[in-house]
C-alpha cells in the first residue's frame, strides 16, 4: 500500500510538471508571436496607432531642429513633414534624437524609435542604397562663406585657404576633391554647422563649404557672425533634398509622397520655403520630384 501511494505521488508530480511545460511552452509560443507581429507590423499603421511621428536630425538651422526660445521642433523640413503628418492623420510629430548627421541614416536602420530622417539631406546614389527616400522636396546647392573682410574674392583665392566643412555632407566631398586638385590648401572637418561657422568667424579657418540655404538663413539671422556668402561664385553640387525612411516602410514613404505631391499642387511647399526666405528656385514640380532607381 506505501508504494502504491509513493508510485500515485510520482505519478502526480509528472503530470503537474507537464501540465506546466506545456502552459511554458504555449505562453512562449504565445510571446514569440506577439514578439513577430509588433515586428511586422506596418510601420505606417503603427505610427497611427501612437499618434507619433519620430523624427531624426542633426538639429541643423534651418532644416530641422529645436527652437530654443519655443522648445518647438521647427524648420523648413520640420514645417514640410508636419504638414504631412496633419494630413495623414497623425496628431503629433516629435524630434526625439539629436545625432550626427554622418549617422543618420544608420540610426535610422538601427533605432526601431525613429520612423523618419529629415534634415536637408541631399539625394545620392550611395545614400540609396541604404534608405529609401521620399520624393524630392526642394533643390539646394552649397556656398562658400568667407569674414566680411577677407583676402578671398573669388575661388582662384582659395588655392592658399584652409576651408572647413561639415562631417557627412556632399559639401565635405567636393572640398575634399578640391584639395586634391590643389584648389585648396587644406580641409578641416566639423561635427556641427555652429562649430564650421565659429571656426570661420574667430579665424582659425579661412572659408567654409556649407549649404548655401544654411548660409543665407544664418547670416540674414545671427549679428554676431562678421561673415559673408562669396559672391561671384558658381555652384558646383547642387542637389535635391528628400526625406529618408527605411527601405522596407514602402507604405510610409508612398504615403509621404501623395501628400509632397499635393503641397506642391496647392503650393503649400513653396509658401513654406519663401517663410524662410526661399524663392521660386529652390521649389521642384511635381513631375520633376520623383526618385528613379529605388
Amino acid at each position: 500500500m506505501q508504494k502504491m501511494r509513493k508510485d500515485l505521488l510520482i505519478l502526480i508530480i509528472i503530470v503537474v510538471n507537464c501540465i506546466g511545460m506545456m502552459a511554458w511552452f504555449g505562453e512562449g509560443a504565445s510571446n514569440a508571436e506577439i514578439s513577430n507581429n509588433v515586428k511586422t507590423k506596418d510601420r505606417l499603421e503603427a505610427i497611427k496607432e501612437k499618434g507619433v511621428l519620430t523624427v531624426a536630425s542633426s538639429n541643423d538651422v534651418p532644416f530641422a531642429y529645436i527652437d530654443s526660445k519655443t522648445n518647438e521642433f521647427t524648420g523648413i523640413d520640420a514645417e514640410i513633414i508636419r504638414e504631412v503628418a496633419k494630413r495623414l492623420g497623425i496628431n503629433k510629430v516629435e524630434m526625439r534624437k539629436e545625432v550626427p548627421f554622418e549617422n543618420l541614416l544608420q540610426q535610422l536602420n538601427n533605432n526601431v524609435d525613429i520612423d523618419i530622417v529629415a534634415d536637408g539631406m541631399y539625394v545620392t546614389d550611395e545614400r540609396k542604397k541604404e534608405a529609401l527616400f521620399t520624393n524630392i522636396w526642394y533643390r539646394e546647392s552649397e556656398a562658400i562663406i568667407v569674414p566680411k573682410v577677407s583676402k578671398i574674392a573669388f575661388k582662384e583665392d582659395l588655392k592658399n585657404a584652409v576651408i572647413g566643412a561639415q562631417s557627412g555632407t556632399a559639401f565635405l566631398e567636393l572640398a575634399q576633391k578640391w584639395q586634391k586638385d590643389n584648389l585648396v590648401k587644406d580641409v578641416v572637418i566639423f561635427g556641427k554647422q555652429a562649430e564650421l561657422l565659429s571656426a570661420v568667424n574667430t579665424g582659425k579657418i579661412d572659408a567654409a563649404i556649407t549649404d548655401s540655404i544654411v548660409a543665407a538663413y544664418i547670416l540674414s539671422n545671427d549679428s554676431s557672425l562678421y561673415l559673408k556668402i562669396l559672391e561671384p561664385y558658381e555652384p558646383e553640387a547642387p542637389g535635391m533634398i528628400a526625406a529618408a525612411v527605411r527601405k522596407s516602410d514602402t507604405t510610409l514613404a508612398n504615403a509621404v509622397n501623395q501628400q509632397i505631391d499635393e503641397m506642391k499642387r496647392d503650393r503649400t511647399i513653396i509658401n513654406i520655403l519663401k517663410k524662410y526666405g526661399l524663392n521660386e528656385k529652390y521649389f521642384v514640380s511635381v513631375n520633376d520630384g520623383h526618385i528613379s532607381g529605388q
